[in-house]
C-alpha cells in the first residue's frame, strides 16, 4: 500500500466550470481530490500532459500535503488506468465506455484510493467521488458511483498474478498489450517486465547543477546524492528542487541522466546547433560544456522557442523559432543534436498518459517526420562534423531505421561507434556506469528502464566525411 500525507484541507478553491466542481450543485470536494479531478478531465479531453497541469500556477496553491496527494492520484491513476478499469468493469452493471468522462474519472479516484492508498478511509473515498460526480453537474449517477465503489470496497484485496507471458504482463502491469508484445518480441519477456515495472514506479528526480549550485542546494537543506550514470548527475530522492533559488536562476537543470549522457555523446565544437531544442536542457549542458561555442537552439512552436529563449540563460546560446525539417539558414555546424519528437516509450514512469494515447500508425507518422528531420540536420553539417540523433523511444521504427534509412541516401556520413565515446567519457571519470557493453545495441547507445537507472533513450553517431 502507498501512504500519503495527512492534514488535507476541507475547503474548495478551485474555479467552477464545466466538468469541474460547483458549490451550487454540493458539498465542496477537499481541494486536492477537486484539483486531482480537473487535472485528470482536461488529460482525457484536451491531450493535456500531467506534470505541466501538476505544476501550473493553480496547484501552487495548494499546500504541501495536498499538492503531494494531488501527485500521487493522478500519476497513479494514469500509470493504473486499465487494471482500474477492469476491477470497475466488473463491479459495474454499466458498459465503462457508455460513461460519461466525469463519471469515470470519479470513479477511477474512488477505486484508486480503496486499493492503493491504505491511509485514506473508504468511506472518506466513496463519499469524495460521489461529491465529485454531483459537483460536476452529473447528479444522476451519484446513487451508481456510490454503489459501485461499495462493491468494491467490500471485495477482497486485488492480487496481481505473476506474469508468465506478454498478455498477462500487459494486464497486471497495465500496459497496453501491443506495446508489450512489441518489447517482449524485442527484447525478450524478463526486460520487458524490468520495463513495465520500472514504468509502474516513481522516478528519482535527476538534476545537472553548474557552479557552486550543489553547496546551495545543500545549506538550503534539499539533499542531493551521486548519479548513477553520470558524475557529474545529482539526484534528488525527496525535496522539491523548483523551490530553490538556483533552480529559479537556471543554475540547476531537472533531466534524466540518460538525458544528459545525450548532451554529453554531442562533444565539443565551435559551432553547435540544437535543432529541435526545447525544453532547452540539453542545449544548456551543452552551453556549459562548450563556454565559447555559439549554440543556435531551433524550435517549431513559437510559444516553446519563447520559453526557451526565458530558460536559456547561457550567453553564448541564440534561439531561433524554426522547422527543423526546412531550416531557414545555409550555415554549417561542427556539432549538430537532432533529439526529435518521437513517442516517448521510454519515459512511460514520468509521462504514463502516453500510453493510453498511443497507437500502432502513430509510429510510422513520427517515423516520416524524424526521417525528415535527420536528412534536413545532416545537410547542415560541416566536413568532419558530427551529428547526434536521439529519441526518448524504445521502438525500432523511431531509432536504428530512421537512421538506417537517412545513412542509405548519401555516402557522404557514416555512422560512428558509440563505443569508443563512452569508454572516453568512462576514462575522464565522467560516466559512472561500469557496465558499457549493457549501454549499447551494436554501434549505438541504449539506455532501458529497469536495465538502466534512467528513461530509455536512443542515440545514434553520424559523422560527415572531410
Amino acid at each position: 500500500m502507498i501512504s500519503v500525507p495527512e492534514g488535507l484541507a476541507d475547503t474548495l478553491t478551485w474555479p467552477c466550470k464545466a466538468g469541474v466542481i460547483s458549490r451550487s450543485h454540493s458539498m465542496p470536494a477537499t481541494p486536492a481530490r477537486a484539483a486531482a479531478f480537473e487535472i485528470l478531465l482536461r488529460v482525457e479531453r484536451d491531450h493535456s500532459y500531467a506534470t505541466e497541469l501538476l505544476h501550473s500556477y493553480r496547484n501552487a496553491k495548494l499546500s504541501t500535503a495536498d499538492h503531494g496527494l494531488v501527485t500521487e492520484l493522478v500519476m497513479g491513476i494514469l500509470r493504473w488506468r486499465s487494471l482500474l478499469d477492469q476491477n470497475l468493469a466488473a463491479a459495474s452493471s454499466q458498459k465503462l465506455e457508455r460513461l460519461d468522462l466525469e463519471v469515470l474519472t470519479a470513479l477511477r479516484l474512488g477505486i484508486y484510493q480503496l486499493i492503493f492508498l491504505s491511509r485514506i478511509p473508504h468511506r472518506a473515498a466513496i463519499f469524495e467521488s460521489v461529491e465529485l460526480v454531483k459537483g460536476a453537474r452529473k447528479r444522476s449517477a451519484a446513487s451508481f458511483v456510490n454503489a459501485v465503489l461499495r462493491k468494491i470496497s467490500a471485495a477482497a484485496p486485488l492480487a496481481i498474478q505473476d506474469a508468465t507471458d506478454a498478455g498477462t504482463l500487459a494486464a497486471t502491469s497495465a500496459h497496453p498489450g501491443w506495446i508489450v508484445d512489441r518489447w517482449a518480441g524485442r527484447y525478450g519477456l524478463g526486460i520487458a517486465r524490468q520495463i513495465c515495472e520500472y514504468d509502474q514506479l516513481v522516478p528519482e528526480t535527476a538534476i545537472h547543477v553548474h557552479g557552486q549550485a550543489a553547496d546551495e542546494l545543500n545549506q538550503a537543506g534539499i539533499k542531493l546524492f551521486p548519479g548513477r550514470l553520470l558524475t557529474s548527475a545529482r539526484r534528488v530522492p525527496s525535496s522539491d528542487v523548483t523551490k530553490a533559488l538556483a533552480y529559479r536562476e537556471g543554475r540547476v537543470s531537472i533531466q534524466d541522466e540518460a538525458s544528459q549522457l545525450v548532451a554529453r555523446l554531442v562533444g565539443n565544437g565551435e559551432r553547435i546547433l540544437d535543432c529541435c531544442a526545447a525544453p532547452g536542457s540539453k542545449t544548456q549542458l551543452m552551453a556549459r560544456q562548450n563556454p565559447a561555442a555559439k549554440i543556435l537552439a531551433a524550435d517549431l512552436y513559437p510559444h516553446r522557442a519563447r520559453l526557451l529563449r526565458e530558460l536559456a540563460k547561457a550567453p553564448n546560446i541564440a534561439v531561433l523559432t524554426a522547422d527543423a525539417r526546412r531550416l531557414p539558414f545555409p550555415a554549417a555546424f561542427d556539432r549538430i543534436l537532432a533529439d526529435v519528437p518521437c513517442s516517448g516509450t521510454g519515459t512511460l514512469a514520468r509521462n504514463p498518459e502516453i500510453k493510453w494515447r498511443l497507437r500502432p500508425d502513430d509510429l510510422i507518422d513520427l517515423q516520416s517526420r524524424q526521417i525528415a528531420i535527420l536528412k534536413s540536420a545532416v545537410a547542415h553539417l560541416a566536413p568532419g562534423g558530427r551529428l547526434v540523433y536521439s529519441t526518448c523511444s524504445l521502438e525500432r521504427e523511431e531509432n536504428e531505421a530512421v537512421v538506417e534509412t537517412v545513412l542509405a541516401e548519401s555516402r557522404d556520413f557514416k555512422l560512428i561507434d558509440c563505443c569508443p565515446e563512452l569508454e572516453q567519457l568512462q576514462n575522464s571519470g565522467e560516466l559512472a556506469w561500469k557496465d558499457i557493453d549493457s549501454l549499447l545495441s551494436g554501434p549505438y547507445l541504449r539506455t532501458l528502464p529497469g536495465t538502466h537507472p534512467c528513461d530509455g533513450f536512443f542515440a545514434a553517431i553520424i559523422e560527415r566525411q572531410s
